[in-house]
């Protein structure tokens, strides 16, 4: 008998999308499942859609939600309806491939894991070979943004260990990160396997393709928690989520000066090179992924002009490349 898995879904604004990332779900080859749609006070017709689904599939049920509550409180709404031994999580703009489910299961049990993940379409991370990874493992990997990130989607998770860990109301940004912080503390081995199942869709006017803002700006403060609770309960992954820290401070600050910043941008380099210098570590920037984000690390180590003259010497090498193509 196959063990049943709630998949939640938080809905709002999506209503060019919703209809193809249910439609995907519908099509799962594990056939013991149950869609919960949450309707985050959504504007648009995605509510409607729905319904639709919640009409003519019994697998799937709807819940309006009177207001938006925002992403953390939508799902923790969907996981206190869960009536499965697993829980998945899918986005309502993405979609997914028929075995999903199936090969994270399979991948969770033949690797007696607490968690799976499974390879993703669109975000452009290096894969590896499937193995069973520690918590320690699991945290170099997110330090060095291989095989996958600490994005709740793409995993398997048992329902009792996500009913035990709320999503955070207050983390408007990479709320993923801090729950899935949370989740490495308690795991005792993380299965991976590349299958590239799930879709990312790159979508404009959604938060974290929306600009530098106050909002995202909120990572900074969910890791400087994390890195201070890792350094005395954690401290086999601090140097990893200190790397994460400055690697997110480093794409911040680039994404700032390319496309300007709520605030000011000088307001917001100097806020970065500080979370930088707070965060550094000869041992966690030998974690990072690559020399273009090493660079970046140091360069806004050393002070804000620093920085800039590098993001203006990478703009010109890219402008060059681009006009050779041409």
């Amino acid at each position: 008998m196959e063990p049943k898995i709630s998949v939640i879904v938080p809905v709002y604004r999506v209503e060019a999308y919703v209809e193809r990332c249910l439609a995907s779900l519908a099509a799962q080859t594990w056939s013991h499942m149950e869609v919960i749609m949450i309707d985050d006070g959504s504007p648009d017709g995605s509510g409607r859609i729905c319904d639709g689904w919640a009409a003519r599939d019994k697998r799937f049920q709807v819940v309006h939600l009177p207001e938006n509550r925002g992403l953390s409180a939508a799902r923790n709404e969907g996981v206190s309806r869960a009536s499965g031994e697993y829980i998945a999580f899918v986005d309502s703009d993405d979609y997914v491939e028929p075995e999903l489910l199936k090969t994270l299961y399979r991948a969770l049990t033949e690797g007696r894991a607490d968690i799976s993940a499974c390879g993703d379409v669109g975000l452009g991370l290096r894969t590896g070979p499937a193995q069973v990874l520690s918590p320690e493992e699991a945290a170099r990997c997110l330090a060095r943004r291989t095989h996958f990130l600490w994005t709740v989607w793409g995993k398997l998770f048992p329902a009792e260990l996500v009913k035990d860990i709320p999503f955070d109301g207050q983390a408007f940004c990479c709320e993923d990160l801090l729950f899935f912080y949370q989740i490495l503390q308690r795991a005792g081995r993380i299965a991976y396997v590349p299958d590239p199942l799930y879709h990312y869709v790159y979508r404009e006017g959604s938060l974290v393709n929306n600009g530098v803002t106050s909002k995202r700006c909120t990572v900074l403060s969910v890791l400087d928690g994390i890195c201070e609770d890792a350094a005395a309960c954690f401290p086999e992954g601090e140097a990893c989520f200190r790397q994460v820290a400055l690697d997110t401070a480093a794409r911040l600050a680039m994404q700032a000066v390319e496309s300007g910043a709520e605030g000011g941008l000088e307001d917001c380099l100097g806020r970065f090179r500080a979370d930088t210098r707070r965060h550094f570590r000869w041992r966690a920037w030998g974690l990072c992924p690559d020399l273009k984000s090493g660079a970046a690390e140091l360069a806004l180590l050393a002070g804000v002009p620093a920085f800039k003259g590098l993001a203006a010497a990478y703009r010109l090498v890219k402008r060059l490349r681009q006009k050779v193509r041409g």
